[in-house]
């Protein structure tokens, strides 16, 4: 049995095009913002479906192309997550 569902909390890491720097963490809730040369990794927990949607709104208001979006295995939410190349 997992205790993941669209109701519970969740990791997630999701990567836009552009350069955004960690100021933005704030307007994103706290959550992680990292830039790795062209793109922006914005991580951390997400404690419902709703604010990750939530979230992806904020992402399109900035007119910043999503690249990807990935829920963390448990394994990955307390270590180092490089995204999908």
């Amino acid at each position: 049995m997992t205790a993941s569902g669209p109701g519970r909390p969740a990791r997630y890491q999701i990567r836009v095009d552009g350069v955004l720097d960690d100021r933005w963490a704030d307007w994103f809730g706290g959550l992680q913002v990292s830039s790795d040369g062209t793109q922006t990794v914005i991580s951390g927990l997400l404690p419902d479906q709703p604010a990750l949607h939530g979230l992806l709104a904020k992402i399109r208001d900035l007119g910043l192309p999503l690249i990807s979006v990935r829920r963390l295995d448990d394994n990955d939410a307390g270590g180092r997550s490089d995204g999908c190349q």
